[in-house]
């Protein structure tokens, strides 16, 4: 259960756990009072105009909560979605986050590394990753990933797609098969992907 937090004085809302400067404002928090939280340790900085309480669940990403909030559709890919799936043993040194073709990146206090996905395939293989007690992003299932890696091979590495295609297949209950369908709505990850399946099972 989250607990809630009042906010010095009766007749103030209590703020979520993660909020914005404007969102603040409508619940009656002046910049005074939002100055006296940050100095009391009631409230953190998270990046410009985002803010957290510091009574709220623990966190698992900071930088997480950031994009969650700067671009609600933004999706977790690639080697950071790979490494959170357990597919790669690879550390990646920002952030890897999908947004829709043509879409305008924002500035973020996260290092982030922004990837423009085609806006017809962008929904494949999307789920909801909670990230805190009220803040969710998205992340590509394991699946999706795996096809984007071989996709984007000749930026990524082939090593990565087949140490990702390795792993998966080794976990019990993966599908071949199901992979090979969503992958028919990529067709630069399609051949080298069954090709690869070949060699592999």
């Amino acid at each position: 259960m989250v607990r809630r937090h009042t906010i010095i004085g009766t007749d103030t809302p209590d703020l979520p756990a993660t909020f914005r400067y404007a969102e603040a404002r409508r619940l009656g928090v002046s910049d005074r009072r939002l100055r006296l939280l940050l100095e009391e340790g009631q409230i953190e900085l998270v990046s410009r105009g985002l803010y957290r309480r510091t009574d709220a669940d623990p966190v698992v990403n900071l930088d997480l909560i950031e994009v969650a909030h700067r671009v609600p559709d933004g999706t977790l890919c690639l080697v950071s979605a790979l490494a959170r799936h357990g597919l790669t043993d690879q550390i990646p040194p920002a952030i890897d986050i999908a947004i829709p073709r043509g879409r305008r990146a924002p500035r973020t206090a996260a290092p982030v590394a922004w990837h423009h996905f085609s806006r017809e395939t962008f929904s494949i293989g999307r789920e909801p990753l909670l990230v805190g007690s009220d803040d969710q992003i998205s992340i590509y299932d394991a699946e999706r990933c795996i096809i984007d890696a071989f996709r984007l091979r000749h930026r990524e590495g082939t090593d990565l797609a087949v140490e990702a295609l390795r792993a998966w297949l080794r976990r019990r209950g993966s599908r071949p098969a199901t992979l090979m369908a969503m992958a028919k709505h990529f067709p630069q990850a399609a051949a080298p992907l069954r090709t690869t399946l070949e060699v592999l099972l």
